[in-house]
């Protein structure tokens, strides 16, 4: 008798030990989304209308990015600044909660390449088509062919870029400014333009991960330069059991570290997501020396507890984030230089 009750009262004991040390534990945050830039505020939106209904967070992501696709600015979509041979291209990749993943670059005259990197993913033995072959594709699938023209504000763009034909990307930039897209009015004669992607992660109410990644590139880049924004871990990672991580900035310099992938590790050793998105940007910035104050390369990442975070190089950069109807807000991400 005394050793039943003895073992009645260890387990009992074990219990209260069992639930006590979940007591404090931050509840995890789902559905949540957060994406890059403050162009991701109106991104999120269309993401948050298909996550509260229960939906998945792979249409979430692809259904905000179009969002920015369609915007007709300067950074992302037809409207965008072109290459130095006056084209505009377009990258983009999607990832899902089980490896799935999709992607396209070089493409032309396509409204909404993150649409077509879903296609591809879905529907080709494949994971990336790249220049005439993702045209090929995506007119097969019945995506519209666009006249190709460029947008009044990328061709005025241009044309004074052309005046010098200097290559002279400025970090931040990127950023909407005043409410009217990323035209920056000072900036807007003199031809200096940069780049900027808008890339987004989201978990879904079942707890399941998915991002997207979509971009013009550079502007004034070389005829047929690609950044990290298309290639799967680089521009975009997601790992189910781990968490999921998008980049933002210059991608040549994020390609160098697997940027994407080395942030879902670093919360795979159990960092916080901007501890993670931190850790990356260090390595960068070892690599690059003194280099690194002439580039901006910005991540983010949520976890599967819902936690979420961003690290830049550079002060500026910035992040959306979205977690309830009335809970879309702009984060300004912290930085190292």
């Amino acid at each position: 008798m005394q050793r039943r009750t003895f073992l009645q009262l260890g387990t009992l004991g074990l219990s209260a030990v069992g639930l006590s040390s979940f007591r404090g534990k931050k509840a995890v945050t789902k559905p949540i989304v957060i994406s890059t830039w403050d162009a991701g505020l109106e991104a999120n939106k269309a993401a948050w209308q298909v996550l509260r209904s229960g939906g998945r967070a792979l249409d979430a992501v692809e259904q905000g990015v179009m969002v920015t696709e369609a915007s007709q600015n300067c950074c992302v979509g037809l409207g965008a600044n072109p290459d130095r041979d006056g084209f505009v291209t377009l990258d983009a990749c999607i990832m899902d909660e089980a490896f799935n993943c999709g992607s396209v670059a070089f493409l032309e005259r396509i409204k909404h390449p993150i649409s077509v990197a879903r296609r591809v993913m879905e529907k080709t033995p494949h994971v990336m088509l790249v220049g005439s072959g993702a045209q090929q594709f995506a007119v097969a699938e019945g995506f519209a062919l666009e006249d190709g023209k460029l947008s009044k504000d990328a061709q005025k763009s241009y044309d004074n870029w052309l005046k010098k034909s200097e290559y002279k990307p400025i970090i931040n930039i990127e950023r909407t400014q005043l409410g009217h897209g990323p035209f920056a009015p000072e900036k807007l004669d003199t031809g200096e333009w940069n780049h900027d992607t808008i890339g987004m992660v989201a978990m879904d109410a079942n707890g399941n991960l998915s991002g997207s990644c979509t971009t013009s590139g550079q502007g004034f880049k070389m005829r047929g330069r690609l950044g990290d924004s298309p290639i799967i871990g680089a521009g975009l990672f997601v790992d189910n059991e781990v968490g999921a991580a998008t980049a933002t900035g210059q991608g040549e310099d994020v390609i160098r570290i697997c940027g994407a992938h080395s942030v879902v590790e670093f919360m795979r050793q159990g960092l916080h997501p901007e501890a993670a998105c931190k850790k990356a940007v260090e390595r960068i910035i070892k690599i690059k020396g003194t280099k690194a104050q002439a580039i901006q390369v910005g991540f983010i990442a949520i976890n599967k507890k819902g936690e979420y975070g961003g690290y830049c190089i550079q002060k500026g950069f910035n992040y959306a984030v979205c977690y309830a109807d009335d809970k879309n807000i702009l984060v300004d991400g912290k930085y190292m230089l």
